[in-house]
């Protein structure tokens, strides 16, 4: 018997079950890599994810991983199907079981039935809903509503719904937060689903060449115009900004300036300021970026003007442009944020309502249960009194018998005396 096979069938939501849009799976080394080659159920012949005559039921799929032509089942997503997949890579440790912030976050706001990969690096989620139009993949996310099959484990995650629960709103929100970009949608097609993977501004070469040492430039910016601005903030100083990150993105947009918008020499600068923090280095995007790349990836992305030695300028033309990027950005941050704590409130409200039913309907089951008790009882009662009334009633029935054959037995004793007499 094959060792991935689903141990325990009922775990597997009933709404996949009982659709016939199942397949094998089987792993084959394609150019070195291991992949994941879609089978037909009881033939072992190649499956496809768009002819349905290649698929069957799971049962008939589960059972065809007993032979050692299958490696594990798949489920197929269709046009006309309202299941969604929701495919988290590279995101587990399967030794230490550490998840990173973005796949807890989607797993959270989902709320629907999630196992673990075959692999054990990352999770599998099926939920109800319309994909939303635009890319379905970026970094180590990506979404499938059709002419794929998601490999089914049975492994599911604990602490998650064990039924697929329609989340469009979440759904939505995650697209768009994790997977689209508007910017490079923006020069692609329109639907073009198959869009490459962004290339980060962070690895695009600098606006401008600016060839300062951190020392020259440090000298420089403290000596321009809004030179003391750039001291507080170099210094750790974060009066005048509502947070910390705020203060980290001003302090990038002006070393995006100051540096012709390099990357990297920005990033060898705050580390070098007051506002350094362990924050920095910590992943915090699906793609495996972390907090300090996506800060000066957006500080390059939101300014207009870099430093030109040619000209002169000492600082940026309008210093209030960059506090209204930081703003924007900010206002963006708290916007998604807000979206975040109203989907995660419904999302409670929600499992709430099921509670409640939940719990009504076992108080329901409950009184039942004990009405039906007490009508056994008083029957079990009613038994034991005629159980007791029909052994009073043969006793007395024995006792009379008894006392006629005594009254029968004296008499004839009687009559045998007075017939010796009269003889």
């Amino acid at each position: 018997m094959n060792s991935r096979l689903i141990e325990n069938q009922e775990i597997i939501p009933e709404e996949l079950r009982e659709r016939e849009q199942w397949v094998c799976w089987r792993e084959e080394d394609r150019d070195g890599k291991p992949t994941k080659i879609p089978v037909t159920p009881g033939t072992g012949a190649f499956a496809s994810s768009t002819d349905p005559e290649t698929w069957a039921s799971f049962e008939t799929a589960l059972e065809y991983t007993e032979t050692e032509q299958a490696d594990g089942v798949g489920f197929v997503f269709t046009d006309d199907g309202p299941i969604v997949g929701v495919d988290l890579d590279d995101c587990r440790d399967p030794e230490t079981d550490d998840v990173d912030d973005a796949a807890l976050d989607i797993i959270e706001r989902l709320d629907s039935y999630t196992e673990v990969s075959p692999s054990g690096t990352g999770y599998h989620v099926l939920i109800k809903g319309e994909l939303p139009e635009g890319r379905n993949r970026r970094g180590s996310i990506e979404l499938y509503d059709t002419a794929r099959f998601f490999t089914v484990t049975g492994d599911h995650v604990e602490r998650t719904p064990t039924r697929v629960a329609r989340r469009q709103d979440a759904l939505v929100a995650i697209h768009r937060e994790y997977v689209q970009d508007s910017e490079s949608e923006a020069t692609s097609e329109p639907g073009n689903q198959e869009t490459v993977d962004d290339q980060s501004p962070t690895t695009e070469t600098a606006a401008v060449d600016v060839d300062l040492d951190d020392e020259d430039l440090l000298e420089k910016a403290r000596a321009a115009s809004n030179g003391e601005k750039f001291e507080r903030l170099w210094n750790g100083n974060t009066v005048g900004y509502d947070s910390q990150s705020e203060a980290d993105m001003a302090l990038c947009c002006l070393l995006a300036f100051w540096t012709g918008g390099d990357p990297t020499q920005m990033d060898q600068l705050f580390r070098q300021s007051g506002l350094h923090r362990q924050k920095w280095d910590e992943v915090h995007y699906a793609d495996g970026s972390t907090y300090g790349e996506k800060t000066i990836e957006r500080a390059i992305a939101t300014s207009s003007e870099f430093y030109d030695p040619d000209t002169g300028e000492d600082s940026p033309r309008s210093d209030a442009t960059s506090d209204e990027s930081i703003a924007t950005t900010s206002r963006d941050d708290s916007e998604r944020s807000r979206a975040y704590l109203t989907e995660k409130n419904r999302l409670l409200a929600e499992r709430v309502d099921e509670l409640e039913a939940a719990l009504e309907h076992k108080t329901e089951r409950i009184e039942t249960l004990e009405a039906e008790i007490e009508r056994l009882e008083q029957e079990i009662a009613a038994r034991d009194r005629e159980t007791e009334q029909s052994q009073d009633e043969q006793a007395g029935t024995a006792g009379e018998s008894g006392n006629e054959s005594e009254t029968t037995s004296v008499w004839g004793r009687t009559k045998q005396w007075f017939g010796r007499d009269s003889a």
